[in-house]
């Protein structure tokens, strides 16, 4: 049987979409979709963000400046998280603009800045956000993080995770060692998800770096090759999605929509997805069919180069080469440097399992 995706280029009303202005309004009807049958409804952004340095240190090879700044915001300006701010350590007193990733991840703090050694190297600078700080991963989230403070907005964790990426933003915004320009946003498994959704929903993040995600439903699950799709999310995970998902167990095709969706609202801005071909959880070609349905879209806005894919041997991890290639991509696109890659390259269908 062949399967049809959702098509991002024909509107709602049949039109098919063949200028940029027409994308506009098709990006706004996507949005508006997923925000009914994936993700929930988010509140608006709460427009006091304000960061609150709570510690500025060298890190012991004075290379890399680190600071703790305590983000407040939202009603009473009650609401708040921690970032992790990482910067190549400036010793002149001309002040460099870095190119900054925000990191969404399990876990955040000094610990953790080996990981980061090739960025800071390339002169990027790094945020780190522990995504159980903006609502905990289990069936106790409305208990945790921002929710109690909406209780009208039906979202669930992966709103909320993207929803406090763009919080970050608002900050970096006003972060004066910040390239406003360049602001990336990286994830991972199902935090990637949420990197995916904040790339979509907010036009400052210029690149979302996805690794072991972007999974279409439709080539996922029983029937294809056994992995994670829409049904076990749907079983073992209510509270990643908004309430509506659930409601498609069992009916993968009568979906609106599918994750090819979220890359494809990134465009014309950029996006690359990074993959292990012995993921455990994600099916090689589900993530091969996002890549394709969304690139028609960066194709006739005429950046077909602001879509990259990258597969490597390995299982579900962000690994080393997972990053070389978000920052390759990066260097190539976001900086104009002279990298010579291509973000084009398929693997074997007989080895998409």
């Amino acid at each position: 049987m062949r399967v049809a995706m959702p098509d991002v280029l024909v509107m709602d009303d049949g039109q098919k979409v063949a200028t940029a202005e027409q994308w506009v309004e098709r990006r706004e009807e996507m949005k508006r979709i997923l925000e009914d049958y994936e993700f929930g409804h988010a509140p608006p952004p709460p427009g006091n963000v304000e960061g609150h340095e709570v510690e500025s240190k060298l890190l012991p090879d004075g290379r890399v400046l680190f600071r703790l700044v305590h983000l407040t915001f939202g009603p009473g300006e009650k609401l708040g998280f921690d970032i992790c701010i990482f910067t190549p350590a400036q010793t002149n007193s001309v002040k460099t603009l870095f190119p900054t990733i925000i990191h969404l991840d399990y876990h955040a703090g000094t610990n953790f800045v080996g990981q980061y050694t090739e960025a800071l190297r390339r002169g990027y600078a790094v945020v780190e956000i522990n995504d159980q700080q903006l609502g905990a991963d289990n069936s106790h989230y409305r208990e945790t993080g921002f929710f109690a403070a909406y209780p009208d907005y039906d979202w669930h964790d992966m709103a909320a995770w993207a929803w406090g990426v763009s919080r970050c933003v608002d900050f970096l915004e006003q972060d004066p060692s910040t390239d406003k320009t360049k602001i990336i946003v990286v994830g991972h498994s199902r935090v990637a998800q949420a990197a995916q959704w904040a790339g979509a929903m907010d036009e400052r993040i210029a690149l979302v770096g996805a690794a072991g995600c972007g999974c279409a439903f439709r080539f996922t699950g029983k029937g294809h090759g056994g992995k994670q799709g829409l049904d076990e999310v749907i079983r073992q995970n209510t509270f990643w999605f908004g309430p509506t998902l659930p409601e498609f167990l069992g009916q993968v095709y009568k979906l609106p929509f599918d994750q090819h969706w979220m890359i494809a609202l990134t465009a014309p801005r950029h996006f690359i997805l990074c993959n292990g071909l012995d993921d455990q959880y994600c099916n090689g070609n589900a993530i091969v069919q996002s890549y394709l349905a969304a690139k028609q879209v960066f194709a006739m806005l005429g950046v077909p180069d602001n879509l990259g894919i990258y597969f490597r041997p390995g299982r579900h991890a962000l690994q080393p080469e997972d990053w070389t290639a978000i920052l390759d991509f990066s260097d190539q696109q976001l900086r104009k440097l002279d990298v010579k890659r291509r973000f084009d390259e398929l693997p074997p269908a007989s080895e998409l399992h």
